[in-house]
């Protein structure tokens, strides 16, 4: 029976922008069309809204939102489609799909199966599937691509630009692995000058992402990557911490198995590079390193490390904003299934598939909250087993209908027929069956239903291959021993069997992708995410919207006044831990890799978060990435009201420490305010604790990537009272702002009566960072704000221990000490006084005989 869902406010909105048949010609709109009418035009936060065309002059249309407002705009601000419903996609994608059968008949019954398994969204395709079958020759039926590391050439760089520009412009996402690219400072003999580096060409990539508009409906996705031998990988990790390089990119870098035992057992690291004087160095070097050192060729040492200091900094950029991830990629290609023919060198710009140069990831999901017994209350597992049979052949048919712009991208697809099922749906299907995720019940419940749709979708692959035949490059033997296969075949013996008695038809078949617009669109929960809240808001292209998750709200209108029952969980409320547990049982049956976010509050810390990482390396993981709330300025989802339309969008809620702190601290902003009331200059007078003629403390000598800081702590009633700052030159930018730094600590530790204010101003300041930092472990500083935080703590601690000689009544002269721990010039050598980079705004800038330069960015100015 073919049923119907009618789709409403943001999924709508979805369909109708991204993925339903377009009409290109705006001028074709007339009275009566259903268009999406662009509300804001704005390039950061644009607004789009669904309505129908009521009027029209000329190129001026008058358009009537959902919302019943009307809307006057010209045609070139709408976008006009053909199809309307969700029904007409599906019919329109299962006869593309069913086109690549041979022979009318089994075209029909493969029309009648797609159909089947797309009506009342239980497979939902691809982005690109979707918005490309059926509809038009030019747009890639395939998600995202990674094309080879660029030729080490300013040829070869602009090479890569073209054909990143030509997936993009298509539809396509890409991923690019740097690591072919010389470091920053080498030698180029041809010009006589050296390379600007790995990562300014990456900057170059993601300037040219963020111009590229794919297929009318959303911006270009790019995946940067370098390995963890490369010398620049340092710049590389801490690249988006300089606002301006990389901006439409994501980032990870590429660990071995050899680092990550470096890192535990604290060894030196070497950072190396191909000798570039070596003969033929620009025809086979590739960026693969192994394969260069098997060639018997030169390698140059360029800087030793510890291990353990660049897997600081990876953890400790990730905890600031979510990035760097991580991809475990030797461990990766040891898992893979074309691991003997066809490394996996970076992953798409989601990191869910890992892919060779030319690979491409061709993605569809099972909504598997369409398959809950309501009777039995249990999977519908025989419903499953046809629904991901049928979907494997669906996304192989996608491989002989996608059109291709590169010959070597359809040579290496048809060569392997790399496919990527996966999954929404599934926090949907678990609190429907009561199970709450995250629990070690549902660890088990997971290997369980991804350990069936593994094996029902590879004995479907066999199946196929028995009539169309295996990839290209099938070898039963080898193919059997990689480390997933191992694993399948262990669980489910009969896959083995079919694999040697038939073939198999696709080199991968499982990935589990976010899908963050179609499950949203669907109405569903995300990829194999929990609920990121049960209401919630959501900034997107299209607007911002607010978010009603409709299996809770349907809860709470059946039992008003209750709270939701436990297994009601949403992300925010597991451990990371917990999300990277689950991550881990779902990736045993996935053989390329999975999108999966490990969530934590705002007060997670940078030790909480390394610990996180190796975690997901010690349970089989292939890569990590945290979000920590509030690490960004632009977070796409969030459980505020307000909207916002500068950088600040999304801004996340801090967590309930803070928020009380910042509802008393109300009264206090509105005295700092210019038109304060009298009432509020009352009661600010009463908790506002006046500074005595006298008071003791001590000042500690700390060294900072600013140059060396002078902070004075002075105790009020036992407890720190204020805050003074002494750092760089007198009149600099530096000196200003420290100075501002200590007035509102000051103001902010004498006001009110909160017991846990001094360890509360710790916690917030502890760990900001900026472009550099100085020392190492224990004795890292990250910042003035983070020297404040550790010389608070020095304080409090020195003050404990000598609690019993105080006497508050008598006045004790500052001293001046060399913060343990914290102080460490004798070691490193104190920072020259710097001062913050007009142009770059890195702590860089320093004064040379009369003039300021600046030794990040090259900005020099004289007196």
């Amino acid at each position: 029976m073919v049923m119907t869902r009618k789709l409403e406010g943001l999924s709508e909105k979805i369909f109708l922008d991204r993925y339903a048949w377009k009409n290109a010609d705006t001028r074709n709109t007339a009275v009566g069309d259903v268009v999406l009418v662009l509300t804001k035009d704005d390039p950061k936060f644009p607004a789009k809204e669904v309505g129908e065309v009521i009027g029209r002059s000329g190129d001026e249309v008058t358009v009537k939102v959902r919302s019943g407002d009307t809307v006057t705009t010209s045609v070139e601000k709408l976008t006009l489609t053909i199809e309307k419903t969700p029904e007409e996609m599906w019919d329109r994608l299962a006869g593309a799909m069913a086109g690549a059968e041979q022979g009318k008949e089994k075209q029909q019954i493969w029309t009648e199966r797609f159909r089947y398994i797309l009506d009342d969204w239980k497979l939902v395709p691809g982005g690109r599937i979707a918005a490309g079958a059926g509809a038009s020759e030019e747009l890639t039926l395939f998600n995202c691509y990674v094309i080879p590391s660029p030729k080490d050439s300013r040829g070869g760089i602009m090479t890569t630009l073209s054909e990143m520009t030509e997936i993009m412009a298509r539809g396509g996402g890409v991923g690019i692995n740097l690591s072919s690219l010389r470091p920053r400072r080498a030698i180029v003999a041809g010009v006589n000058g050296s390379s600007s580096g790995a990562v300014s060409w990456g900057g170059l990539f993601s300037y040219t992402t963020g111009l590229i508009e794919q297929g009318g409906s959303r911006r270009g996705a790019l995946m940067l990557m370098i390995n963890d031998w490369h010398p620049d990988v340092l710049d590389f990790i801490t690249v988006k911490q300089t606002m301006g390089q990389v901006t439409n990119a994501n980032l990870s870098v590429c660990v071995s198995n050899a680092f990550m035992k470096a890192v535990k057992e604290d060894l030196e690291w070497e950072l190396v590079f191909p000798d570039t004087k070596e003969t033929d160095y620009d025809e086979l070097w590739t960026g693969d390193l192994d394969a260069w050192k098997k060639l018997g060729k030169r390698v140059i040492h360029y800087k030793t490390v510890r291990a353990r200091e660049v897997w600081h900094t990876i953890i400790e950029s990730a905890w600031k904003s979510a990035e760097p991830g991580v991809v475990f990629m030797e461990y990766y290609n040891q898992m893979s299934n074309s691991w003997y023919f066809n490394p996996i060198i970076c992953t798409n710009p989601c990191g869910e598939q890992g892919l060779p140069g030319w690979g491409v990831c061709n993605l569809s999901a099972i909504n598997l909250s369409k398959f809950y017994d309501e009777g039995k209350h249990d999977v519908d597992w025989e419903e499953l087993a046809k629904v991901t049979g049928w979907s494997v052949r669906f996304l192989d048919n996608v491989i002989d209908t996608t059109p291709y712009h590169f010959e070597e991208n359809e040579k290496n697809q048809k060569r392997e027929r790399r496919v990527g099922l996966g999954t929404m749906g599934l926090a949907e299907l678990m609190i429907k069956l009561g199970i709450r995720y995250g629990s070690p019940e549902s660890l088990l419940f997971l290997d369980k239903i991804y350990g069936f749709m593994a094996r029902e979708a590879y004995l479907a692959s066999s199946e196929i291959a028995a009539e169309k035949g295996s990839f290209e490059a099938f070898d039963a033997e080898k193919f059997l021993q990689s480390g997933f296969m191992k694993n399948l075949v262990s669980e489910f013996p009969e896959v083995g069997e079919a694999v040697l008695a038939k073939g198999i038809r696709n080199v991968t078949i499982i990935t589990q992708a976010p899908t963050g617009s179609t499950g949203t669109m669907v109405g569903t929960s995300t990829g194999i995410e929990p609920y990121f809240a049960f209401e919630y808001f959501r900034q997107s292209r299209l607007g911002f919207d607010k978010q009603l998750v409709p299996i809770a709200q349907a809860w709470k209108d059946a039992h008003p006044g209750e709270e939701l029952p436990d297994y009601f969980v949403t992300a925010m409320d597991l451990s990371a831990k917990d999300h990277i547990r689950a991550q881990a049982a779902i990736q045993r049956w996935v053989d390329s890799s999975i999108s999966k976010t490990a969530n934590c509050p705002s007060d997670f810390t940078v030790e909480e978060t390394k610990e996180l990482y190796e975690l997901a390396f010690d349970l089989g993981c292939k890569g990590v990435t945290i979000y920590r709330d509030g690490s960004r300025d632009v977070q796409v989802l969030s459980t505020k009201k307000e909207e916002k339309s500068d950088s600040a969008a999304g801004e996340a809620a801090a967590t309930a420490e803070a928020v009380k702190e910042e509802d008393k601290l109300e009264t206090l902003n509105a005295a700092l305010n210019a038109k304060v009331s009298p009432q509020a200059e009352q009661d600010f007078d009463k908790q506002y604790k006046r500074r005595p003629q006298i008071l003791r403390g001590a000042t500690y000598k700390v060294n900072t990537p600013f140059g060396m800081a002078y902070i004075t702590i002075n105790d009020l009633n036992g407890i720190p009272g204020e805050i003074f700052l002494n750092v760089g030159k007198a009149g600099s930018d530096v000196f200003a702002m420290a100075e501002a730094l200590g007035r509102v600590c000051s103001l902010f530790l004498r006001y009110g009566d909160h017991g846990n204010k001094v360890k509360l101003l710790i916690k917030h300041l502890k760990g900001i960072g900026g472009t550099g930092a100085i020392g190492f472990g224990a004795n890292r500083v990250e910042s003035i704000a983070d020297a404040v935080a550790k010389a608070l703590e020095i304080h409090i601690e020195s003050t404990n221990e000598q609690a019993a000689a105080y006497e508050p009544v008598k006045a004790a002269p500052t001293v001046i000490a060399e913060a343990p721990g914290v102080d460490d010039s004798h070691k490193h050598g104190e920072v020259t006084s710097r001062d913050l980079c007009p142009s770059c705004g890195s702590a860089s800038l320093i004064n040379v005989e009369g003039c300021k330069q600046c030794s990040n960015c090259g900005y020099s100015k004289c007196n």
